[in-house]
């Protein structure tokens, strides 16, 4: 198997390749396409800088920048290590949704550098997708790009998995016969994906959610977290206590986004009636799907397609940019991702526990997420 990985992507030099739309064979075409013909378009988009996107690449181009400070699994490796991450982004893109994806990998600089690195390009492109930044650079990164540039700016770490954990979240409390916006929720892990998860579902009407990362539980006031992770919990009613087993009694559901065997089969048990566990570090889970069963979970989701319910953000972002060069929609917006949320999880008509998010491969998910925001425009 690691043979043919390495087959693959040595006989092709990569996933990806360029291809024309306009063929040129005689003086004409070439004229047509480029010289002296372009002269007349660039003159066009002088006069009008908004019709660059109407005559040139720049009108359905996505950059899937990544700095490779946090890669999923394998940590900070480097801008050239994370860059086939973004280039199998860039091929699912195209191959799922017919939407066209650059990889760009930048040196591991502070936000504001970056910031001005991605800035200074973004002229060529309609939308920019950042990938495995570290946090918390990644929520200043996002907030400087999104309040600068014209065009949408989208954390698949933050809003992609946040969009996912919601539409299984809405789906499993349908099959536990719970009431969405009154469980009780730890989330464990609260880095780039536990930080826009929480956010999501406060957003949506969650307030008891209690916060917990390597330091133990997130409070306002905690010195050991970011003002990122305190100021979240400044709008939540989570519960009081220093670490996981001193919150986890009574909790509906635990949002794993962390590292692997930090919850007991024990603290499932004392969880209340009926437990959601979504376990979704990978490669290996904050607890072991089977154990979690043992102990009572009703509903198990993972991040791993070993496993019933995979959350992974191939069902979000493919389906989401198409949705947002459709209609030009420039900014993702928490209203956005709990429609495109509540879009994945209306897919399954009568969830179970076995299925309460769509397959990664069901043909009809990306289309349903463009649909949902084509929609939401139009509405």
């Amino acid at each position: 198997m690691e043979n043919d990985i390495f087959k693959i992507h040595s006989e092709h030099t990569g996933v990806l390749e360029i291809e024309s739309d306009f063929d040129v064979h005689n003086k004409k075409e070439l004229s047509e396409a480029y010289t002296p013909g372009v002269a007349q378009i660039s003159k066009a988009i002088q006069k009008d800088p908004s019709l660059k996107k109407d005559y040139t690449l720049s009108g359905k181009l996505v950059a899937v920048v990544t700095d490779g400070t946090a890669v999923l699994g394998l940590g900070n490796i480097g801008p050239g290590a994370g860059l086939p991450v973004v280039e199998g982004k860039a091929l699912l893109y195209k191959d799922l949704a017919e939407v066209n994806a650059l990889p760009v990998a930048v040196e591991p600089e502070d936000a504001q550098t970056i910031a001005a690195h991605i800035k200074a390009i973004s002229k060529t492109f309609a939308g920019i997708h950042l990938e495995d930044i570290a946090a918390p650079k990644c929520f200043e990164l996002e907030e400087i790009l999104s309040k600068e540039l014209d065009i949408p700016v989208y954390h698949d770490d933050q809003e992609g998995t946040a969009i996912v954990v919601l539409a299984g979240l809405i789906n499993a409390a349908k099959v536990v016969g719970k009431d969405l916006k009154s469980l009780n929720v730890v989330v464990n892990g609260v880095g780039a994906s536990g930080v826009a998860t929480a956010r999501l579902l406060s957003e949506v009407g969650i307030k008891n959610v209690t916060l917990v990362d390597a330091h133990g539980v997130v409070h306002a006031d905690s010195a050991d977290y970011n003002r990122y992770q305190t100021d979240l919990a400044k709008g939540f009613n989570g519960k009081h206590g220093e670490t996981l087993d001193d919150i986890i009694d009574d909790q509906d559901a635990f949002i794993g986004l962390s590292v692997a065997d930090v919850l007991s089969k024990e603290q499932v048990q004392r969880m209340a009636k009926d437990p959601i566990i979504f376990a979704l570090s990978n490669p290996n889970a904050e607890i072991d799907p089977a154990v979690a069963k043992e102990a009572g979970a009703a509903v198990i989701a993972t991040g791993s397609s070993k496993y019933p319910n995979q959350v992974n953000n191939i069902l979000a972002f493919p389906g989401l940019f198409k949705g947002l060069l459709a209609t030009g929609i420039t900014k993702v917006t928490y209203e956005i991702e709990e429609v495109v949320a509540y879009a994945l999880a209306n897919l399954i008509s009568e969830p179970t526990s076995e299925r309460i998010v769509p397959g990664v491969f069901d043909g009809n998910v990306v289309e349903t997420v463009t649909k949902s925001i084509v929609d939401y425009k139009n509405k």
